[in-house]
C-alpha cells in the first residue's frame, strides 16, 4: 500500500509517499481502508518535531473515515465492508491515516449512519470532537443560551457553530467578512468581523448584555476579551493559544462576573466514542456538515500541511489516498 511518511522531523520537504506492507490488526484492533483523512494542524506538529511521535518513520494523519477491511480476533460490533469514522490515532502510538490503509484502536472508531458522507466525516474528526466536547460536555450549553465562538471559519469553529445552533443556542461568532453569509447558513444568529474596533461592544449588544458560553481558540489574544463580553456565570472553555502565556489585564473584571474558566484537550477525552457518535449522528440527520474546502491526493500532503497553517479557507482540509 502507499503512505505518506516522514523518517526525520523537518519541514513540509521531509513527507515523502512510500511503498510499505499493509498493517494486519491485533486483537483488538481494526484495519480501516482509509477514504479520507482530515488535514489538521496537529499532524504538522508531529512532523516538525513539537510533538515527538514514539519512532520513525511515521505516517501522520489523526482523523480518518473509510471502510473496515479487517478486525481483529477480540473485536466486537465491527464486521468487514462497515462504513466507519474516527479520531486519536496518528498520535505516537499509531501510524496515522494519510495511507491508503491504517491500524486503528477500537475505542477510536465508530460506525458511520448512512447518510453521513465519506469525506465530511474523514475531515470531522479533531474539529467536530473538540466543538462537541467543549461546548455539550465542558460548558454544558442550554437552549436559548448566548454562545460566542471565536474564529467561527475555522475547523473548530464552523463545527461549533452548527452543534451550538443544534440544541437551540443563540450563535454569535466572528469571521472574515467573505465568510460571514456562509456562516449564517450554517446557524450563526450574528457574525462579526474580528478585526472592528468596537467588537466588545457589538458582542455584548447582539447577546442582550453578555454571553453564557464562550468558545476560546486564542487565549493569548481573547483571554481579558472573554471576561469583557461575559454575563454573570458565564462559561469560557479555551482550547489552544498563539502564545504560552495568556493571561489578564483586568482579573477583578472575570471574578466580579464569577466567570468560570475551563481548559480542555480533545486528547482527554475519556471515551472517543461518545462525542464520536454524537458527531455521527448529527452527520446523518444534517444538522452539522463540514465544509470541505480542498481535497488532495497522497502526493500533495506536503502542500496540504503547508496550506493549513498558512492559507485561509472556511473549514477543513482533506487528504483522498
Amino acid at each position: 500500500m502507499r503512505a505518506v511518511r516522514l523518517s526525520e522531523h523537518g519541514g513540509t520537504g521531509v513527507l515523502t509517499v512510500d511503498d510499505v506492507d499493509r498493517p494486519t490488526p491485533g486483537g483488538h484492533e481494526i484495519i480501516v481502508e482509509i477514504a479520507a483523512a482530515g488535514v489538521n494542524p496537529v499532524d504538522t506538529y508531529f512532523r516538525d518535531g513539537s510533538y515527538t511521535p514514539v519512532g520513525l518513520p511515521f505516517t501522520p494523519g489523526v482523523d480518518f473515515a473509510g471502510t473496515v477491511a479487517a478486525t481483529g480476533e477480540f473485536v466486537e460490533g465491527f464486521e468487514e465492508g462497515d462504513r466507519v469514522f474516527g479520531t486519536g490515532i496518528g498520535n505516537g502510538e499509531f501510524q496515522g491515516s494519510y495511507a491508503e490503509y491504517a491500524t486503528v484502536p477500537e475505542d477510536r472508531v465508530v460506525t458511520l449512519p448512512g447518510g453521513a458522507d465519506l469525506t465530511e466525516a474523514g475531515a470531522a474528526g479533531v474539529a467536530a470532537v473538540t466543538a462537541w466536547r467543549a461546548l455539550v460536555d465542558h460548558a454544558n450549553l442550554d437552549p436559548a443560551e448566548h454562545c460566542l465562538i471565536h474564529g467561527g471559519s475555522g475547523g473548530v469553529g464552523h463545527a461549533a457553530v452548527q452543534i451550538a445552533d443544534a440544541v437551540s443556542a443563540r450563535v454569535h461568532t466572528t469571521a472574515a467578512p467573505e465568510y460571514h453569509d456562509r456562516l449564517t447558513d450554517l446557524g450563526a444568529e450574528t457574525v462579526l468581523e474580528y478585526g472592528r474596533d468596537d467588537l466588545a461592544e457589538a458582542v455584548i449588544d447582539a447577546a442582550v448584555g453578555g454571553v453564557d458560553v464562550v468558545l476560546d481558540h486564542r487565549m493569548d489574544d481573547y483571554l481579558q476579551f472573554d471576561a469583557d463580553v461575559a454575563a454573570t456565570g458565564a462559561r469560557v472553555v479555551g482550547i489552544g493559544e498563539n502564545s504560552p502565556d495568556p493571561g489578564f489585564s483586568n482579573s477583578p473584571g472575570a471574578r466580579g462576573k464569577d466567570v468560570r474558566y475551563q481548559l480542555m484537550s480533545m486528547f482527554n477525552t475519556p471515551d472517543l466514542r461518545v462525542p464520536l457518535r454524537g458527531v455521527a449522528h448529527l452527520l446523518d440527520t444534517g444538522d452539522l456538515t463540514v465544509e470541505v474546502a480542498e481535497t488532495y491526493g497522497l502526493d500533495e500532503a506536503a502542500e496540504a500541511q503547508r496550506a493549513v497553517m498558512e492559507d485561509s479557507f472556511l473549514g477543513k482540509l482533506v487528504i483522498v489516498p
